[in-house]
């Protein structure tokens, strides 16, 4: 469905800046008496305002255009262990920022209380008045229509439970929920390594493990908002149980709870010191621990870090034969185990893939970081109130 024309006009002004009205009806190939109609009535919606003469083309100078700067959009990424919060300005830069520890199984209204409470501690300290609209990912199965998670895995008592319309009523402003890791996958599309092509993977490796389907310039979500779910591909036959009841996932393998288990695992067995030292020093161990104790040469921590990889690379090696993606994208927490998995993770894919997949196949780290979903959330909420206005 072609979108109207003042959120394509609205959305070239937050990614190219200021344009002139020229520019703007050439790009997007409209009457220019149409456009200038469509400019009068978001400027009085107080959308766009004028922004001064044009460079001189010959001629008479024509006006730019800017969209209007008391846009603000809010950002929630929630993820297992952990919420980020953005507030960003009309070009989605971040104007104020909040990361805390939550724990997303103790409930939706604990954890969307403590959503709440950042979000107005950002408003009294002058971050935004009000909010144009709310970007929220969560780390599960969600129905992108009804805006609620869907029998999610690792979020005991969010099944069905209606984040969008409570967070709508509380900021009273539009509200769009999405799936944590497609709102990375569209903040990597919009501003980071995967900005130049329509067709990638975006893989979150943290507590668990999903992948964003990126094609021809828009997320895949499937018929029911589960597409990509990974992280419960089997790869084991009769691997460890995981968190969604099935045995041998791919997150029950390899994901951050996962390689910590294995890694106390080994720090008992005495086949570790370095983790062993860790542990006792710590009484837990983490995807951290291991990620250190592997880059000082703890044999051990890379054989952990090397069967991880290969049980990843594994299930993108099937999906880059049946997706044939421009660029696989790794992000996450688990991302910062460094070369040693990318390196492993490369070797299975471009091994077991066929050379025309993989001839021109990037297989890359997050450029944005922990940003990615923050700037997702704040992409989705802006194209809500663009297509709204």
């Amino acid at each position: 469905m072609a979108e109207g024309l003042a959120y394509q006009v609205l959305c070239l002004l937050r990614e190219h800046g200021p344009l002139s009205r020229v520019e703007l009806a050439d790009r997007l190939a409209v009457p220019r008496a149409r456009l200038l109609a469509e400019l009068t009535r978001l400027t009085e919606a107080d959308r766009v305002r004028e922004a001064g003469p044009a460079a001189s083309r010959g001629g008479r100078r024509s006006t730019l255009v800017e969209l209007s700067p008391k846009h603000r959009f809010g950002a929630v990424d929630l993820g297992a262990t952990s919420v980020r919060i953005e507030v960003t300005d009309r070009r989605l830069d971040p104007v104020a920022a909040v990361e805390e520890p939550v724990d997303i199984r103790s409930g939706p209204r604990p954890v969307l209380r403590v959503v709440t409470e950042l979000l107005e501690k950002l408003r009294a300290e002058g971050a935004y008045r009000q909010l144009d609209g709310l970007g929220v990912g969560l780390p599960g199965p969600v129905s992108f229509r009804d805006g609620v998670p869907v029998s999610p895995p690792i979020m005991p008592g969010w099944d069905g439970f209606g984040v969008r319309e409570m967070l709508a009523h509380e900021h009273n402003c539009p509200v769009v929920v999405d799936n944590d890791v497609n709102i990375m996958a569209i903040g990597e599309g919009y501003g980071g390594v995967a900005r130049s092509v329509d067709d990638f993977l975006f893989v979150k490796l943290g507590t668990g493990i999903g992948c964003g389907i990126h094609l021809g310039g828009e997320v895949f979500r499937g018929k029911d908002g589960c597409a990509g779910d990974i992280g419960h591909m089997q790869v084991v036959a009769h691997g460890p149980v995981c968190a969604c009841g099935n045995t041998g996932c791919l997150e029950a393998v390899f994901g951050g709870a996962a390689l910590a288990r294995d890694a106390v695992a080994a720090a008992r067995a005495g086949r570790s010191e370095p983790l062993a030292a860790r542990l006792a020093a710590a009484g837990t161990l983490s995807a951290y621990d291991v990620g250190q104790a592997a880059a000082a040469g703890d044999a051990t921590s890379v054989a952990l870090i090397r069967a991880g990889g290969a049980a990843l690379g594994g299930v993108l090696a099937s999906l880059v034969s049946f997706v044939n993606p421009s660029m696989i994208v790794i992000g996450g927490g688990l991302a910062g185990l460094g070369h040693r998995l990318l390196a492993e993770v490369r070797a299975v894919v471009y091994g077991r893939s066929l050379p025309l997949a993989t001839g021109n196949l990037p297989l890359v780290v997050s450029e944005l970081g922990e940003r990615a979903g923050a700037l997702g959330a704040a992409k989705l909420a802006s194209d809500l109130v663009f297509r709204q206005s």
